[in-house]
């Protein structure tokens, strides 16, 4: 294909290019969507056809990008054979230079001036203010500057320096005698019985599910089993008729949420190389290459029946300490009220 340089005019280049390509006036028009009055304007030259300025420029680069030349080429020689007539011509640049370098003397010596005035009065007024040494107003010096023992002091002795008290921020935890022991019926002075109260109702510590990676499958509250990639490997879920539900290699951090009360098959390619995760807590791994889903969506269902059991039996005995406690301090009220009567009726 010629540059579009070559030819005497914008339009010749362009309609030599569109031969040489091979194209018809109607295909152009059809790639650059610009109508063919508009095309034919452009290789006859026909500027007075042409829409406005900014509109013309558009057809330009669409028409030599259609052809495979250089658009910004094609649009820098359009905008010299049609220069702006809107725009007022500017006075070239540097018209006025022997003007300025007639002037320029004077300019640089004002600056100077203005320079050596700055710089003379800043000097005048740090040496106005410099003042002769002057005597001392003391008229008497006092007997605690002289050297010697100060008088009514002369046993003082300044010792070592003392550490800094510890910084203590907060006030010690007050706790009521005896209280602790009725709510929870452990004697708080046996570090023993403290101890072993501690391990007794700690929660067991699980892993629970940290994403590393993309996660398929359902949305977290649409699921109770999350199967994991401890490592890269295949995994693929079967529905019961044999149709395949997801089927991916997952690398490793990557999971997958089995939808709840979903029917199928699990199948991968390593148990070992895929966790299980129960309600948000690590279950193990895979018990074998082939699972049943249910089996997991089933374990998970216990799981959850379980911790709800237990949330609710720990809360019925919290319910019932605080019963006993609140028995026992009225019981004692009711003791010292009796106490407290039998005292004054002996008086």
């Amino acid at each position: 294909m010629p540059s579009i340089t070559d030819a005497a005019t914008l339009g010749d280049g362009l309609r030599k290019a569109r031969e040489l390509s091979g194209k018809s006036m109607a295909e152009l028009s059809a790639d650059t969507r610009v109508h063919q009055r508009y095309l034919n304007a452009l290789e006859e030259n026909n500027i007075s056809g042409l829409p406005s300025r900014v509109f013309a420029i558009g057809y330009v680069r669409a028409y030599a990008g259609a052809l495979g030349l250089d658009e910004q080429l094609a649009v820098e020689r359009y905008k010299r054979e049609t220069p702006d007539v809107s725009v007022p011509l500017q006075a070239p640049t540097g018209v006025a230079f022997e003007e300025v370098r007639r002037y320029s003397p004077r300019i640089v010596g004002g600056i100077l001036i203005v320079v050596v005035a700055v710089i003379g009065w800043n000097v005048f007024q740090r040496v106005s203010l410099i003042r002769a040494p002057q005597p001392s107003d003391i008229a008497e010096v006092p007997e605690s500057w002289s050297l010697g023992d100060v008088p009514g002091q002369s046993g003082l002795r300044v010792g070592a320096p003392q550490p800094a008290p510890a910084d203590q921020t907060t006030p010690v935890l007050y706790i009521t005698p005896g209280l602790e022991a009725q709510l929870t019926g452990v004697d708080p002075s046996d570090t023993a019985a403290v101890a072993a109260a501690a391990v007794a109702n700690a929660p067991p510590v699980q892993a629970a599910f940290n994403p590393r990676g993309a996660v398929y499958g359902a949305s977290a509250t649409a699921s109770q089993v999350v199967l994991q990639a401890r490592k890269t490997g295949a995994l693929i879920v079967k529905l019961s008729d044999g149709s395949v539900l997801f089927a991916r290699q997952l690398a490793a951090g990557e999971a997958w949420r089995a939808p709840i009360g979903l029917s199928g098959t699990i199948d991968v390619s390593d148990p070992a190389a895929f966790d299980v995760y129960l309600n948000g807590e690590h279950g193990g791994a895979l018990p074998a290459a082939l699972t049943p889903l249910s089996q997991l969506n089933t374990r998970a269902a216990t799981l959850a029946r379980q911790t709800a059991a237990q949330v609710q039996a720990q809360a019925l005995a919290a319910q019932a300490a605080a019963a006993r406690a609140a028995a026992s301090t009225q019981q004692a009220s009711m003791v010292q009220a009796v106490s407290t009567g039998q005292q004054t009726l002996a008086r």
